[in-house]
């Protein structure tokens, strides 16, 4: 008797495992017949079923390989064989069937719904995509899918995203109630796309009477409308924060080496932004050989490119120092023209070697991607290393100059010269070094921007202007100061290109430097020693 009980209870499981399986015969018949609103309604019915068999004959719908015999029963055809969906059975292709119309409405509702089938994927990465796919354009037919996703996704992020679909979806609903309480839903939401969508509700037709005739509609309309801008507003914020950091990082480090060898020496490197793209191409040149000689390490090339772009760059500047600049001490406008002339020999040797054509330096897989925060703002991983960095290097500079022999002897040379030169200090080495160093770091600085975009032969250009603002206004020689000052210009300037654009904000930045120098010479922080005095 238990025996008996035993099989009868697998035979059950195995019949309500059959029965799942298939497609009731009731949903297929109107995918035969010539209501194009029961037919789309059918496929969302379909896809809400979520079964391999569902997605099957959604497929082939979408392959045009759905036939229906005379009496509306539909068979999927391969070959001479078909495909029974409402019983799961393989059998010979049935007289008289006819392939099933697809126009441009079903192949619509049918990729709707394939696309929401993804929502039941085992991988996270392919939920998030389907979901933030479907926020561009949601179907009300789509709701049953989402809803059988939602009940079962465990991720904070894609439940978020799948109610204010369900949301978005309802507010079109003929009941007033039902919209009431979509819009009521969505005001916890922090996309921008919601408020045009609500405020199409609120505004008047022809008639001067408003699209959303339920007047406790409007009202929770104009609720979450503030409250959703109110978002937005601090979100906007927020990301004009982050990226102005961003960006004063990336003038931290184009200007840092300059900063230490114009506050040292007073040399005008023109050439300086020819070290920020040797730097580059160095990272591009540890790339290619972790992609030929270790295809397994690829992603920690940038580990090499780090110590080879210091010692590459610094080695640049050495000669540099040791061949032409030396010489032109004492003469600024000399140093100027040397510089500059340097700088376009760097570049056309680099065209000669590399092309003229802009060359890619892919971000590592660790470095890809990005952090949402505040619901709706995205932190990219590679900006967020390129901080991290500027404060990295920042710190080791500051050790350097204040906790070393070599920063002892820098300090001595920048207040006093020739006192150093009489108590001992080798002050050509010390130039020499310093440099080294200034141009180590631009190196540095070149590694961060290849991280940002293609590199190329007049990368540095791009820069060279900016790291003399800073310079400058920051104060000559002052490490707090050029800190300060890059990241000053770079919040400056993200929060001046959505008023003025890109242009008119460099040039509102450059003529609040003018007005600023002229007030105060010196800079934020002006240099202390004899013969500053």
């Amino acid at each position: 008797m238990r025996l008996f009980t035993s099989l009868l209870a697998v035979a059950c499981l195995c019949l309500s495992s059959l029965a799942q399986a298939v497609i009731p015969a009731g949903l297929l018949t109107p995918l035969a017949g010539d209501d194009p609103e029961a037919r789309v309604a059918a496929v969302a019915q379909i896809a809400a079923l979520a079964t391999p068999d569902a997605a099957r004959l959604l497929q082939a719908l979408q392959d045009e390989a759905v036939y229906a015999t005379p009496d509306g029963k539909l068979y999927i055809v391969d070959g001479e064989q078909a495909y029974d969906p409402s019983t799961g059975q393989q059998l010979a292709v049935p007289d008289g069937i006819d392939g099933v119309i697809v126009n441009n409405r079903l192949r619509a509702a049918v990729a709707g719904a394939m696309s929401g089938l993804t929502l039941l994927a085992p991988e996270r990465a392919q939920r998030l995509a389907a979901a933030q796919q479907l926020q561009q354009s949601v179907d009300p037919a789509q709701i049953p899918l989402i809803r059988k996703a939602l009940a079962q996704e465990g991720d904070g992020e894609i439940r978020q995203i799948l109610q204010v679909l369900i949301a978005s979806a309802n507010l079109h609903a003929p009941d007033a109630a039902t919209r009431k309480q979509a819009v009521q839903a969505l005001a916890g939401s922090s996309d921008a796309r919601l408020l045009p969508v609500l405020q199409a509700m609120l505004e008047k037709g022809a008639d001067g009477r408003a699209h959303e005739p339920d007047q406790a509609v409007q009202l929770a309309a104009i609720e979450t409308l503030r409250q959703i801008k109110g978002r937005v507003a601090r979100m906007e914020f927020a990301g004009n924060v982050f990226y102005g950091i961003s960006l004063g990082s990336v003038l931290l480090l184009a200007a840092l080496g300059l900063a230490i060898t114009f506050g040292l020496m007073g040399i005008i490197n023109m050439a300086h932004g020819e070290l920020l793209m040797i730097g580059a191409y160095t990272t591009y040149l540890c790339q290619l050989f972790f992609r030929s000689y270790l295809p397994g390490m690829q992603d920690w090339y940038l580990l090499a490119a780090l110590p080879a772009a210091f010692f590459v760059a610094g080695l640049v500047g050495v000669l540099l120092e040791r061949t032409v600049i030396r010489w032109l001490y004492g003469r600024p406008l000399e140093t100027l023209l040397a510089t500059w002339g340097i700088s376009l020999i760097l570049m056309q040797a680099v065209r000669t070697i590399f092309g003229a054509q802009n060359v890619e330096v892919a971000n590592p897989a660790w470095m890809s991607g990005g952090v949402t925060v505040l619901g709706g703002l995205v932190l990219p991983y590679n900006r967020l290393a390129i901080i991290a960095f500027a404060i990295v290097v920042v710190v080791a500079v500051w050790l350097i100059l204040n906790k070393t022999r070599l920063g002892l002897f820098v300090r001595a040379v920048t207040q006093n010269r020739r006192m150093a030169d009489c108590v001992g200090v080798a002050t050509g080495k010390v130039d020499m070094l310093t440099f080294g160093l200034g141009s180590g770091i631009a190196g540095l600085g070149g590694v961060a921007l290849s991280q940002l975009g293609n590199v190329g032969p007049d990368l540095g250009q791009s820069y060279i202007v900016d790291s003399f603002m800073v310079v400058v206004l920051g104060g000559v020689g002052q490490l707090a100061g050029t800190v300060i000052a890059a990241l000053g210009l770079g919040e400056v300037n993200k929060f001046l290109e959505p008023v003025a654009g890109a242009v008119l904000a460099k040039i509102a930045i450059l003529v609040f430097i003018i007005i600023f120098i002229q007030r105060r010479p010196q800079g934020l922080f002006a240099m202390k020693g004899r013969s500053v005095e």
